[in-house]
């Protein structure tokens, strides 16, 4: 079995950097990570070799060629190999641009049996490039998983996160999988991980090699663009009901719900 997991760096902070004139995030001096719910869909690909031994695992990341980090990181978990698409061309890229780039990428490595996400990047929290590349790829999509039921050599079964449970759904290989928290537990490096990792060579490609189109990758090929960058303020409205009746508390408690228009 083959599997590619797409993986993003991130900035590890919650007051992001952001460029006013380029509309992008500004990286320098804040640390990089690994998405966190990156690395779910990385463990859950390595519990599959676990069972599937034959299995190869090939990690991902689309970003500056500083994101080749994360791709070291997680080969120290156990990841086989790595490629880091890479480009000037890619800059400013939205989520409808780089679920392109990451299909012409995946088509560029042939064939595969699972693709693997995290559910969405802490940084955007859109939860579209996912499925963004399995539309471009014309490939069946389980998304928020929260348990792998069974994998054939041509189908999988798995539970889907729902508001109030889950639902099972099965599709056939390939597919795309998005990735949660439930899953399972993300194991650290090991030594030896960790050794390999540093050694290993990482290809980058760019966008003439993957074959891209100009015009649907980085800025040109982003109908969306980010306007404005900031941490929303909370703005808190504390009412104390304190009659001696308690029914009468109750009255005006609903009274109060209903003028903000909550019930």
């Amino acid at each position: 079995m083959k599997i590619i997991v797409c993986i993003k760096q991130t900035p590890d902070t919650s007051e992001m950097k952001f460029d006013a004139e380029s509309k992008t995030i500004i990286r320098d001096g804040v640390e990089n990570i690994v998405n966190p719910f990156d690395l779910y869909a990385v463990e859950e690909a390595l519990r599959i070799k676990q069972e599937r031994p034959d299995t190869v695992i090939t990690a991902i990341t689309m970003g500056p060629p500083s994101a080749e980090n994360v791709l070291r990181e997680v080969m120290s978990m156990g990841v086989d190999d790595a490629i880091l698409i890479t480009d000037k061309a890619f800059a400013a890229s939205d989520t409808l641009a780089t679920s392109y780039t990451l299909a012409t990428a995946i088509k560029k490595m042939g064939d595969y049996d699972l693709l693997m996400f995290g559910k969405q990047a802490i940084d955007g929290d859109t939860a579209q490039v996912g499925p963004g590349v399995a539309e471009f790829l014309n490939i069946p999509q389980i998304t928020f998983i929260r348990k792998i039921v069974e994998i054939t050599d041509t189908n999988i079964t798995a539970q889907r996160a729902i508001e109030d449970g889950y639902e099972i759904i099965e599709t056939t290989l390939p597919c795309v999988l998005t990735c949660i928290k439930e899953l399972n537990e993300p194991r650290l490096p090991s030594l030896r991980g960790k050794m390999k990792a540093k050694k290993a060579e990482i290809p980058s490609w760019n966008a003439e090699f993957i074959g891209a189109d100009t015009e649907q990758i980085g800025f040109k090929g982003s109908p969306t663009f980010v306007k404005k960058a900031f941490t929303p303020s909370i703005d808190k409205q504390n009412m104390v009901f304190s009659d001696e009746d308690p029914e009468k508390n109750i009255d005006m408690l609903i009274d109060a719900l209903k003028s903000k228009k909550i019930i």
